[in-house]
């Protein structure tokens, strides 16, 4: 079971990451003034650059999870994201991130959602900052490659 156990921080990131990497797309590909607008209706300090500010932080900050760089780091931020809309407007609808609203000819019709899917989010960073980014990282490599580095500065024997 020991050798298996690099394969959960990699689904983690690969599941996490690519779900922010889509987010932050979605508001960089549509303009992050519609993005800015709701920021702005629910009293977040500088609209404009936070929008951007959390466009480029989802997208890239997901990018990095899943190359698994820097992924403690840039963890503490998203998480932070994630609280704040979790709080400021997902909240106020419950926890379930899924309500059939009504039934129309063409298909259910679902309400805004809850909390539940930033709750997702932040227990899976939490989970990659406490055990880290895994073996199949770019932190692990670095860390390996610093090992090695430190190695030869001072040898043995």
């Amino acid at each position: 079971m020991k050798n298996q156990q690099h394969w959960a921080p990699l689904l983690l990131r690969l599941v996490t990451g690519t779900g922010f990497m889509v987010h932050g797309f979605a508001k960089l590909s549509r303009g992050p003034a519609g993005f800015e607008k709701l920021l702005a209706q629910i009293g977040v300090p500088l609209p404009h650059f936070m929008a951007w500010a959390t466009a480029l932080l989802e997208f890239f900050g997901g990018l990095l999870l899943l190359l698994g760089a820097f992924v403690v780091i840039i963890s503490i931020p998203l998480v932070v994201t994630m609280l704040v809309a979790m709080f400021t407007i997902h909240i106020r609808y419950g926890f379930s991130s899924i309500k059939t609203t009504g039934l129309t000819p063409d298909g259910p019709v679902f309400g805004p959602p809850g909390y539940e899917v930033n709750l997702l989010y932040i227990a899976c960073l939490v989970s990659l900052i406490i055990m880290g980014a895994g073996k199949l990282s770019i932190d692990s490599w670095r860390k390996q490659r610093a090992g090695k580095q430190v190695s030869s500065l001072h040898p043995t024997g």
